[in-house]
């Protein structure tokens, strides 16, 4: 038996963003300060840099895997373990770890307890892979977590320019099946554009883009239909993406 107090109902404390097993918290002020730098902290908030933490409840999940280093504190009956099942599979992980900029072994937690991560000054942004057609890509480093219902894995670029121009790596990143992942984003969810292509294309200048349908093909084009053209409206390479699918754009990055 547990019993937690002075968390979720701490009056500095909001709930930002809900879904599945995943509440993404927020401290409205920043109270671990002195007078030294209190001043700057108070502006902070005022412009919505908070510090924010993942709180996960295994009870209403099947297990989740999470951003290598990312766990804080455990409470309850909490299992977790590294999800290899081999030297190959190790291997394998190591791989797409270097290939997606991100970590090669991602734990994995099941249970009925509690989870919190460590506090992070980004935008945690839970989703549904249902919304993206059942197949979510996202960019280096953006994976936070994901319920182990989906599978990961990783998509090659479909061509070497895409790898050497579009500053996304050759790969990327994959979830595919049911279920919810987290996103961590520079930006809040209120930002992002949100594209919806019908059969359609979209064309960016530069790696706004931080999460996009599987099924949407990705490559790197000239801005203009000749190399002259590019240089002189000064956009150059641009990123293109095709099909039908659903994608999240920031307005910086």
């Amino acid at each position: 038996m547990n019993r937690l107090t002075n968390f979720l109902e701490n009056p500095n404390i909001k709930t930002v963003a809900q879904r599945g097993p995943y509440t993404v918290i927020q401290y409205e002020r920043d109270l671990s300060v002195d007078a030294s730098n209190a001043l700057s902290a108070y502006y902070a908030a005022k412009m919505n840099v908070h510090k924010r933490q993942l709180v996960i409840n295994l009870a209403q999940s099947n297990g989740i895997c999470l951003q290598h280093g990312a766990m804080q504190w455990m409470l309850g009956n909490v299992q977790m373990n590294t999800g290899i099942k081999g030297v190959g599979d190790l291997i394998g992980k190591a791989f797409k770890g270097a290939a997606t900029k991100e970590a090669a072994v991602n734990p994995e937690y099941y249970g009925d307890g509690l989870l919190v991560t460590e506090p992070t000054y980004k935008f945690l942004l839970p989703v549904n892979v249902s919304d993206f057609g059942g197949s979510l890509v996202v960019d280096d480093e953006c994976f936070y977590s994901c319920d182990l219902t989906l599978q990961r894995t990783i998509q090659t670029r479909q061509n070497m320019s895409s790898a050497v121009a579009g500053g996304k790596g050759l790969f990327n990143f994959m979830m595919n099946g049911r279920g919810i992942a987290v996103i961590e984003s520079y930006v809040p969810m209120e930002e992002l554009v949100e594209v919806d292509l019908q059969d359609d294309v979209i064309k960016v200048d530069g790696s706004f883009v931080i999460a996009w349908s599987g099924s949407l093909s990705f490559t790197v084009e000239r801005a203009g239909q000749t190399l002259i053209g590019s240089a002189a409206s000064g956009e150059g390479l641009v990123n293109v993406y095709r099909g039908s699918g659903k994608l999240l754009m920031a307005p910086i990055r």
